[in-house]
């Protein structure tokens, strides 16, 4: 322990060092509204949400596949090693929809603290979250097929390809 009482955490091994810094981090990214309220399920903010993954690509991150739900939303995204993390861009992503929101009429808060990330390490990982998420409009009852539900799509479609 250190002076503050808090743990010292030994420095991760070498050999993951060695295998993860080779590769480009890709996750699966879930966000909620605040409360679960359903606010997000809109053409506008499915376009505000579209412009800003399409933007990001000059960043060098890649969003695959997505679903806006009507509180929360999927996405699986790509980074380069040496670029924007996974939580400032999801915490710009989350100041543009909030602002599409506010002209909108909707009040804040918008957004439930944090979000969830796994890292996705195969092309049987990326399928197994794809098949889960596509089917969520459709166990929530908001359309008969996943074709159904408008608020979906691929902003960088070679990146499944890359995953599986």
């Amino acid at each position: 322990m250190d002076r503050e009482g808090r743990r010292k955490f030994p420095q991760r091994p070498r050999r993951l060092t060695w295998l993860f810094d080779s590769v480009r981090p890709f996750y699966f990214v879930t966000f909620n509204t605040y409360r679960r309220r359903p606010i997000l399920a809109c053409k506008e903010v499915h376009e505000a949400f579209v412009d800003y993954c399409q933007r990001a690509r000059s960043r060098d991150v890649a969003v695959g596949r997505y679903v806006v739900m009507p509180d929360h939303v999927h996405l699986f995204v790509a980074f380069s090693r040496d670029g924007m993390s996974l939580s400032d861009w999801v915490r710009i992503l989350r100041r543009v929809l909030g602002k599409r929101l506010e002209e909108l009429g909707e009040t804040r808060p918008h957004w439930q603290e944090g979000f969830f990330d796994h890292v996705l390490r195969s092309a049987d990982s990326y399928a197994q979250k794809w098949n889960y998420v596509r089917m969520n409009p459709v166990r929530a009852g908001l359309c008969a097929k996943p074709e159904g539900w408008d608020f979906q799509g691929e902003i960088v479609p070679e990146l499944f390809d890359e995953k599986g």
